[in-house]
């Protein structure tokens, strides 16, 4: 059975390849910029992973499809990607001695076999109070520009960080352990799962 991740970060591609996966990679034609309308946060990531799986899966429909979306929030409001340094700035500077919630979603999907199963995870991340310097350098040294929040937390970013509640690999940008569990209740066959375990 090929699998396909619908999407273009390199994060999670690492992710995957860490747990043995192969994979190819094609990259979804999704509108990243919808507006929030009346949904949750985790409805709202919910819903552009399913589009992202989807999407590919309509061209690919014999193969298991995986789309993500990971988004950052602060009270109500998401911290997406930062349009310059700028805003890049500000958005740390938001984060900054606070804690906030990076929400991954996940949609599992193969239209050949009815599959469609999406989940989310959700992780609280803390911040130490940043300094302006800490601000700029990461700003200007690490590019994040690609990054929900305005960091990348496998980067030099780690040290803005004072403690994390829920999955790591969730806060880079996909959730191992999550996704491992969720193929088994649906019971997709994963190399590193065993026959027994998909009863």
């Amino acid at each position: 059975m090929q699998w396909i991740l619908a999407s273009s970060s390199p994060r999670r591609k690492q992710l995957l390849e860490t747990i043995d996966l192969k994979f190819d990679i094609v990259h979804p034609n999704v509108n990243e910029s919808l507006p929030f309308l009346d949904l949750s946060p985790s409805e709202f990531c919910c819903m552009l992973a399913d589009l992202k799986a989807k999407h590919v899966s309509e061209s690919y429909p014999e193969s298991i499809v995986i789309g993500a979306d990971t988004i950052v929030i602060k009270g109500k409001k998401i911290m997406g990607k930062p349009k310059n340094r700028t805003d890049a700035i500000t958005i740390l500077q938001r984060l900054s001695g606070c804690t906030h919630q990076v929400i991954t979603g996940v949609s599992i999907q193969c239209e050949i076999s009815d599959v469609h199963h999406t989940f989310y995870e959700s992780t609280d991340v803390t911040f130490k109070d940043l300094s302006q310097s800490e601000i700029e350098h990461y700003v200007d040294c690490y590019s994040p520009f690609d990054k929900a929040g305005s960091y990348g937390i496998q980067d030099f970013s780690a040290i803005f960080v004072s403690s994390i509640q829920g999955c790591y690999h969730n806060v880079v940008g996909f959730p191992l352990s999550r996704f491992s569990t969720e193929l088994a209740k649906i019971g997709i066959f994963a190399p590193w799962l065993t026959k027994n375990i998909l009863k």
